[in-house]
């Protein structure tokens, strides 16, 4: 089938309660992998890339990978621009035909965040494509950006609530606790915070940084509005952990058609587990 907007299959998670995973997608073999764990639990997935993954792949390869990918796939696929650092790689994410776009200023001030953002909807929305935005600061290492986490900060509801009226966004990224990349000891998720946000805003929240967070804390999360949640992390250390034990066993080995086999399918059965996990939060 042909790709698909975020905008439906997130309402409709939105509405019902569970959650879309969100995959970060770096090669053939992870993109693959992703959509056949997908496919395997019938659900919906989305694809995406950050500007660092479209430096090197390529954005039209990137495009034509998921495209190709998505017209023999069983299940609904979207590809979307993960953490956009600016208006011109959103423009170029929307002609090269991505179905869904992040613009994140949230390390700008909020009267600078706020009219990037609308000036990124008012483009986006014109070609009917969905905008992702963020108001506060999720720590953690995203690209080569390093945030400590020591030095993030909670989004504001009220902020928030403002944020959300002006830009008219489609979905919402708030900080609630979460990091990117793996966390040294358990998160401690806001989340009375979160429902506050959650009580104010009418449209999908995005949990970013849950690789490494329990499953009952994301499942938690679902109560309160959280219908796109993103793993990247996770996928890039079982993916690069099957190739070392491929080639600690198999040290003459060449042949990539062999060894990113147990490579793609370690990524796949985290997606599996990771789709199933979302699927029904757990009751407050």
């Amino acid at each position: 089938m042909a790709l698909v907007s975020t905008k439906e299959i997130l309402q409709d998670a939105y509405q019902n309660h569970y959650a879309v995973g969100a995959f970060g997608a770096h090669n053939l073999e992870i993109i693959k992998a992703v959509i056949a764990g997908a496919e395997k639990m019938d659900a919906p997935v989305i694809l995406q890339t950050t500007p660092g993954t479209i430096k090197y792949v390529g954005i039209h390869y990137m495009k034509a990978m998921v495209e190709a990918a998505a017209e023999t796939a069983k299940v609904p696929i979207a590809i979307h621009l993960d953490h956009g650092d600016s208006f011109d790689i959103v423009m170029k994410c929307i002609r090269a035909g991505y179905t869904s776009v992040m613009i994140d200023g949230s390390h700008l001030p909020f009267n600078e965040n706020l009219q990037l953002v609308k000036k990124v909807v008012e483009a986006a929305h014109a070609a009917n494509v969905p905008v992702e935005a963020e108001l506060g600061t999720i720590g953690g290492v995203e690209d080569d950006l390093e945030v400590e986490e020591s030095s993030a900060f909670y989004t504001d509801p009220e902020l928030a609530e403002q944020f959300v009226l002006e830009t008219q966004i489609d979905s919402f990224a708030p900080a609630f606790g979460t990091a990117h990349g793996m966390y040294k000891q358990e998160p401690k998720l806001q989340f009375d915070l979160l429902n506050s946000i959650h009580s104010r805003i009418d449209c999908p929240l995005v949990m970013h940084g849950a690789s490494g967070v329990p499953a009952e804390s994301v499942q938690h999360a679902l109560n309160y509005g959280i219908a796109k949640v993103n793993f990247s992390t996770e996928l890039k250390d079982v993916f690069a952990e099957a190739l070392r034990l491929y080639f600690r066993e198999n040290p003459s080995q060449n042949d990539p058609r062999k060894y990113f086999v147990p490579a793609s399918n370690a990524v796949k059965e985290i997606v599996v587990e990771k789709i199933s996990m979302l699927q029904s939060p757990l009751k407050v």
